[in-house]
């Protein structure tokens, strides 16, 4: 209904100034002298021409009389041509006034026709004024309710939108049914709900699916482990090497085997914020214990550690460094060389480099930057069973610890260099 007003309201001043405009271009502003009421102001001026003053002007015409000498003998108001000269410039009627057969002098009327047009342009500017006001308070109407029916529900939207994007998915849109965009606003509200049962049901999946993963790490870790330590009573009771041999391979399998297991249930927690890391000063003579442990195949030989102090957690430390030899004995089986040292960033920040490079030439370069994210793997690779999670765990167990982890081509193959920040009392 309120739209049906403000359209015709919009639509009724125009026809108005067009009505006017269309009557102003082809009106008649020349007014025709009426003869009858002429001839009788010319009869009566006739009758009292010599007595004058005694004349009166019983019509609604406005003339002047004139003698031969052009002098005024009666006029009926002021302003009126008073000289046959004037009345031809302004197109006045003009007529001879005869006594006793003799022209005695001129009659001239009027011609309002100036005046009629001066009237009309008024009143058409009037009118034309008169519709522009109205069509002005008509446009702030209707900017008034633009304003309150569609612009100030789309700031709500817009506003609503922001809080979905930041999460909020419990607050609803205010919304009215009766407003123009009532049903589209309607349907943004049943996104949000959607959406938040998407949330509850994507939460409850992956906790779920965290239940399911810890479950199956301990079932898997605790036969492992049932091997690991009959294969170790099976190696000290060997009778030849190659018994030995053979034990201590099982040995290794299922250290693997822990590893694998370990990583992926770090990688099920949510984008790993309950992976807890708890970094305190420690010494770096620990480190080469941590390396010894990561090394059981004694691939590397370890240099000696700088004595300084670090900031780590020892336990997520030890990680690291298991998936990194881990890594190395999976995809390169070769030696490996490594090397300590201290670095100092462009930002100032001190590190004890551990570098660790094997001899398996390395990865393409461009796939360098995707080996630390999540499930990415060299093209090498493609044969060897793993599931891409080992570099993605270290590389965010080394930030929470406020170091790095960098993974660069080395001389002779892949170059992972775990930098160690050092505790703010060396």
């Amino acid at each position: 209904m309120k739209k049906h007003v403000l359209i015709i309201g919009m639509i009724l001043p125009l026809l108005l100034e067009l009505a006017v405009l269309l009557w102003f271009c082809f009106s008649h502003t020349e007014k025709l002298q009426d003869t009858v009421v002429v001839n009788e102001v010319v009869q009566d001026a006739q009758n009292h021409w010599g007595n004058m003053e005694q004349f009166q002007n019983k019509t609604v015409l406005d003339f002047v009389v004139l003698d031969l000498e052009g002098t005024v003998l009666y006029k009926t108001k002021e302003n009126l041509s008073e000289s046959i000269h004037a009345a031809i410039q302004h197109k006045d009627t003009m007529l001879d006034l005869i006594h006793h057969g003799t022209p005695v002098g001129k009659l001239i009327v009027y011609n309002h026709s100036a005046d009629l047009m001066q009237t009309e342009k008024q009143t058409v500017i009037f009118v034309m004024i008169g519709a522009m006001v109205l069509q002005c308070f008509v446009n702030i109407g209707y900017f008034l309710y633009i304003q309150r029916t569609v612009l100030k529900p789309f700031q709500k939207l817009r506003g609503f939108a922001q809080r979905v994007a930041n999460g909020n998915l419990d607050i609803p849109l205010e919304m009215d049914r009766q407003n123009l965009f009532g049903a589209f606003t309607e349907s943004f509200d049943i996104m949000r709900s959607e959406l938040k049962k998407a949330r509850i049901a994507e939460a409850n999946a992956n906790e779920s699916k965290k239940e399911l993963v810890a479950k199956l790490s301990h079932d898997i870790r605790t036969p492992v482990a049932s091997i690991k330590a009959a294969s170790e009573v099976g190696a000290a009771l060997a009778a030849d090497e190659k018994n030995r041999t053979n034990y201590e391979q099982i040995i290794h399998k299922a250290d693997q085997i822990n590893i694998l297991v370990t990583n992926l249930f770090s990688a099920t927690l949510e984008e790993l914020k309950e992976l807890a890391v708890m970094p305190t000063d420690m010494k770096s003579t620990e480190l080469y214990t941590l390396l010894e442990n990561a090394d059981y195949l004694h691939k590397a030989e370890i240099p000696p550690v700088p004595d300084c102090l670090l900031f780590a957690d020892i336990l997520r430390l030890q990680q690291v460094f298991d998936n990194v030899f881990a890594n190395s004995y999976k995809y390169a089986r070769t030696e490996m060389f490594v090397s300590i040292y201290h670095e100092t960033a462009e930002d100032a920040s001190r590190y004890l480099v551990v570098c660790i490079e094997d001899h398996g030439g390395g990865v393409e370069e461009a796939e360098l930057p995707l080996l630390k994210e999540k499930f990415k793997r060299g093209s090498n690779a493609k044969q060897i069973e793993g599931a891409g999670l080992g570099l993605y765990i270290a590389d965010f167990c080394m930030k929470k610890m406020r170091g790095r982890l960098d993974v660069e081509n080395g001389v002779h193959g892949l170059c992972v260099k775990v930098k160690i920040a050092l505790s703010t009392q060396n």
